[in-house]
């Protein structure tokens, strides 16, 4: 259920979308009555500039398929996971993929979400950086050092976690929050000491700022990329995700024997050089699987580490965003 009262609700969804969503052409309420009473004409998803809805987007396959049974779908591009998740919770997409933090985050205030998929762990598709002059040269020595980072994405599990092998209490740092364009900039003019990133943009700071590396997720994380659904959505339509999900299996499969077509597609999609996606596209994992049990133990160790670190408000139950039953059959066909 969501905590949050019907006021701050209002002005979430205020702020949502006017912020991400103020070119909407159709009235989400006209939608929302078309939806209720069986129809489905449109299907929202969100991504970001990363794997293999990225892919997915660019070859066109899931339109062709929708399309027989008259569905449309609409692309919303997010600049990190978060914000991806917020617009699943006010209702503005359907399905997206983030990494591992941001459902944590979202489940804590309440989103009504469910997990669907996951992607193989990919712990080298993030990392600390440090730049290329900097003196720094582990993470034992970001103890009282500015570290930026998106709060709640993926990374932040990948720092809680690098401080705690190299003995730093995390709140001996001094982390900056900010989305990745703006944590980019703030690294680049020296204004932080370390920037905690993901691929594609961890590759393109490697490539084009010379960041140096001192520790990526080897050991420490899984790096999983989750695919989720809005749970109403995933209970009435549950034929439609996994249309979408035998999509990105068959996109991985495809992406896992073409590297560059993969790199081909992407710096289009993202607008970012050839050799960085190239770089990114090295260390992704591809193969789509059914959420299991173990995963869904692994983010409940996540989403206690953060309430132990008072970075989410209460504990939460993961599995308690496991998928419908109906989605449970239909993995087991």
């Amino acid at each position: 259920m969501n905590d949050f009262t019907e006021g701050s609700r209002r002005r979430q969804r205020r702020r949502t979308l006017g912020m991400l969503f103020a070119a909407v052409a159709a009235p989400l309420a006209d939608l929302q009555s078309a939806r209720a009473a069986g129809a489905l004409h449109e299907l929202r998803i969100g991504y970001q500039k990363y794997g293999t809805l990225t892919l997915l987007k660019g070859r066109g396959t899931l339109e062709k398929r929708l399309a027989e049974k008259n569905i449309a779908v609409k692309w919303t591009e997010f600049p990190a996971g978060p914000a991806l998740l917020e617009g699943l919770n006010v209702g503005s997409i359907d399905f997206g993929t983030v990494g591992e933090a941001p459902p944590i985050f979202a489940q804590a205030a309440g989103a009504n979400l469910v997990y669907v998929g996951n992607e193989p762990p990919s712990p080298r598709s993030e990392a600390i950086v440090v730049p290329k002059n900097s003196t720094l040269r582990s993470v034992a020595e970001l103890k009282g050092k500015k570290v930026a980072l998106n709060k709640g994405s993926n990374v932040h599990y990948l720092l809680v976690k690098a401080l705690e092998k190299a003995g730093v209490d995390y709140r001996a740092i001094q982390a900056v929050y900010l989305p990745p364009a703006e944590a980019r900039a703030a690294f680049e003019r020296g204004a932080v000491d370390a920037w905690v990133i993901w691929d594609p943009f961890l590759a393109a700071a490697e490539k084009q700022l010379g960041a140096r590396v001192i520790a990526d997720g080897t050991g420490l994380v899984a790096n999983h990329q989750f695919y989720l659904a809005a749970r109403p959505f995933a209970e009435q339509y549950p034929d439609v995700v996994r249309a979408v999900l035998d999509e990105v299996a068959q996109t991985d499969d495809w992406g896992r024997a073409h590297p560059q077509d993969v790199a081909a597609i992407l710096a289009a999609q993202t607008g970012l050089p050839a050799d960085a996606v190239a770089l990114a596209g090295q260390r992704y994992a591809y193969g789509v699987k059914p959420v299991t049990a173990d995963v869904l133990r692994e983010q409940q160790k996540i989403a206690d580490a953060f309430y132990n670190l008072k970075l989410i408000p209460k504990p939460i139950v993961v599995r308690d965003a496991q998928p419908p039953r109906q989605l449970q059959l239909l993995a087991k066909d």
